[in-house]
């Protein structure tokens, strides 16, 4: 289980719009976001197709993993942000090891949760965690039918 305690390490896997945003708000205003979360929340490490392309982002101690489902099972990353996008791999392999590695995941990825609920909901079951989400009606019908699934499935 995550540990309320020390700060919460953020790795975060694709640099494009949205995982550059997390990753320069965690740099740029750590202390404020620190602050608002009740504890320090650290950006250790990031991942994206391209090291060498200009994002106009400075990361900080962060390190830079070139496989995003390296940094998922990374002991140094307590949180995965999985911002890659798409339905398939490396989006899905990154989630399930994260999930396989005991970690918190947060995603906006709807086509990764409504294509592989089912089998992210048993990975999560197994471990006796719970899933938490916010986004569309159409999204929580299916991921209340996936949760469903797997439960029935177990």
């Amino acid at each position: 289980y995550l540990s309320l305690s020390g700060p919460l390490r953020i790795g975060p896997a694709g640099l494009g719009t949205v995982g550059a945003e997390t990753a320069r708000l965690l740099t740029t205003r750590a202390a404020e976001l620190s602050l608002r979360a009740g504890r320090e929340l650290q950006l250790t490490a990031v991942s994206a197709r391209d090291k060498s392309k200009n994002r106009g982002l400075e990361l900080g101690n962060a390190s830079w993993i070139d496989d995003p489902v390296s940094l998922a099972r990374d002991p140094r990353v307590d949180l995965f942000v999985e911002a890659i996008g798409g339905e398939g791999d490396p989006a899905r392999a990154a989630v399930a090891a994260a999930l396989s590695a005991g970690k918190r995941v947060v995603t906006a990825n709807k086509a990764l949760i409504a294509n592989h609920g089912v089998a992210l909901a048993r990975s999560i079951s197994k471990r006796r965690r719970r899933a938490a989400f916010r986004s569309s009606r159409r999204c929580a019908r299916v991921w209340q039918r996936t949760e469903s699934a797997a439960s029935t499935a177990s």
